[in-house]
């Protein structure tokens, strides 16, 4: 596949859109066009081993869920290792994709995945997300009906509001009169001003309606999942099944007070990586993620809430294989996709 074709690919199987803010999505390196690609390789981290790797297996894109260009590079020379993933990338032509929090947030994506090392159980998100174009622009719609004396003044200085979308007109009876109906979508910022001038006109501010526009949530989509178990199974069956689906000897466990390893899970609130954010506040028998801080934990105990900590990438690893399954269909198998053998979480049990 031509890269711009698969990238595009890429971005319907999980659109950047529902990534963090804060996030670094999307293609990050790309060599000079015409670029085919018939090698797909998944890693969960771009070190310089598995980029030594992806050279000797011939890729010629290399997808990897974390991003390894995160924080501006103001150079890109020999000196520090992220920078030589760049060089060594562009001088094998080899292109760099990574998608991190947008594969966290679809249905089909890292945090799904990981549900199913509780066992059975339905899933929600804990925090939806909503659908990026809907409604266009703006955070608030305003209405209001003038006659002709009035519609050419106010429409001329609303002309003059910036931040001001969507105006339409369309001609309205009211009251038996005729008369125009305004609708237009604004900034919060320039509804404070729309409102200043429609209020300098005491029957156009009678007239007026002003509407929230709040996006739609997507349904099973977004960050974190509350997991609710069919059955509910001691903290120790749930920290064995959470070994066996990582394929993790060991993983870090705090009790809640009050709690013991026989206790009952229930609940479980769970977030792939890094998940003391996303957790925060979830009123869970259980908290799954790869790290927390030391006082996160804290907290969660105190308040009765178990914690399961498997490090960082444990609890995101895993899921390339399957990805690498449901990539082979979305893409209609054609392209070769593979799945490092070198990546590997850096933490390990002494």
């Amino acid at each position: 596949m031509n890269l711009r074709e698969l990238v595009s690919a890429l971005n319907d199987f999980a659109s950047p859109s529902l990534a963090e803010s804060w996030d670094n999505v999307g293609l990050l390196v790309e060599p000079s066009p015409p670029h085919t690609v018939n090698t797909l390789f998944l890693t969960n981290d771009l070190t310089e081993e598995v980029m030594e790797e992806a050279v000797q297996k011939k890729a010629d894109l290399v997808l990897s869920y974390h991003p390894p260009i995160f924080t501006p590079l103001k150079r890109v020379t020999w000196t520090t290792w992220k920078e030589r993933l760049v060089v060594r990338a562009l001088e094998n032509r080899i292109g760099i994709y990574s998608p991190h929090t947008a594969y966290d947030a679809i249905p089909h994506g890292v945090n799904n995945w990981l549900t199913k090392g509780l066992g059975a159980c339905t899933s929600v998100p804990l925090h939806p997300s909503t659908a990026p174009s809907s409604p266009a622009e703006g955070t608030h719609r305003v209405e209001f009906c003038a006659d002709a004396e009035h519609l050419d003044a106010v429409l001329s200085k609303i002309k003059d509001i910036p931040e001001i979308s969507c105006l339409t007109t369309l001609p309205a009876r009211v009251e038996g009169e005729e008369q125009t109906r305004v609708s237009l979508n604004c900034s919060q910022k320039a509804l404070l001003e729309v409102v200043a001038l429609l209020s300098q006109n005491t029957l156009l501010y009678h007239k007026t309606e002003i509407l929230l526009l709040q996006k739609p949530l997507l349904p099973h989509t977004g960050m974190g999942r509350l997991c609710t178990l069919n059955e509910p199974v001691s903290l120790s069956d749930v920290i064995e099944r959470i070994k066996g689906h990582l394929k993790l000897p060991h993983v870090r466990v705090a009790v809640g007070v009050g709690r013991t390893l026989e206790s009952p899970v229930k609940k479980a609130a769970l977030c792939a990586g890094s998940g003391s954010s996303v957790l925060k506040g979830t009123e869970a028998d259980l908290y799954l993620t790869g790290e927390m801080s030391h006082h996160d934990v804290l907290d969660a105990v105190a308040n009765g809430i178990s914690v399961i900590l498997c490090e960082h990438s444990n609890t995101e690893r895993g899921f390339l294989s399957e990805l690498r399954d449901t990539l082979a269909i979305h893409l209609q198998n054609k392209i070769n996709i593979i799945v490092s053998e070198k990546d590997r979480d850096p933490l390990q049990v002494a």
